[in-house]
């Protein structure tokens, strides 16, 4: 075996074993989730019907209309400003902790406050200022979460997140 052919090979079994890793937890199948209590959505695929189109129209200043529907709800909008965006996420058996987590670890500025007698976080991208998010525990259980972006001159994104996180706390998902 020529040397070069030996050092491919050799490269290619550290690259092949370099590749593995482990994740801890215990696995399920999809539907497998079977919390109990406040643990278990009871209302699986309305989540995005949380808060009205005509409630997130207010809380944004914007008119909306519906856009993607699935694990991420997304709405598009037009307000006095210009183009406003909107999405909506709910994570049955996510935690706020893994949700700061994941911000502060993408650089974002996280903010605790309350909403509602609940604790909840205001997440802030530094380099888009007309954006803005929060998140906070859902009702029935898991983590919900609001993003909205507002033109320049627009409605503040950080109000509008936040009343759509009142009116998400209002209700029970």
């Amino acid at each position: 075996m020529s040397r070069a052919r030996a050092a491919a090979l050799g490269a290619s079994l550290i690259l092949l074993t370099g590749c593995g890793s482990t994740v801890t937890g215990t696995p399920l199948a999809e539907g497998g989730y079977q919390g109990s209590g406040s643990e278990k959505f009871a209302n699986i695929l309305q989540e995005c019907e949380a808060v009205s189109d005509p409630q997130i129209a207010a809380a944004i200043g914007a008119d909306v209309a519906r856009g993607f529907y699935g694990a991420i709800c997304r709405w598009d909008g037009v307000g006095g400003a210009g183009p406003v965006h909107v999405t909506f996420n709910w994570f049955e058996t996510g935690t706020t902790d893994h949700e700061v987590a994941a911000f502060e670890h993408l650089g974002y500025v996280v903010e605790k406050i309350t909403v509602k007698g609940s604790d909840a976080y205001l997440v802030r991208q530094p380099a888009d200022p007309q954006s803005c998010g929060i998140t906070a525990g859902a009702p029935a259980g898991g983590v919900f979460g609001w993003w909205v972006r507002q033109p320049a001159g627009g409605m503040d994104a950080c109000a509008g997140v936040t009343k759509l996180g009142e009116l998400t706390l209002n209700v029970s998902i």
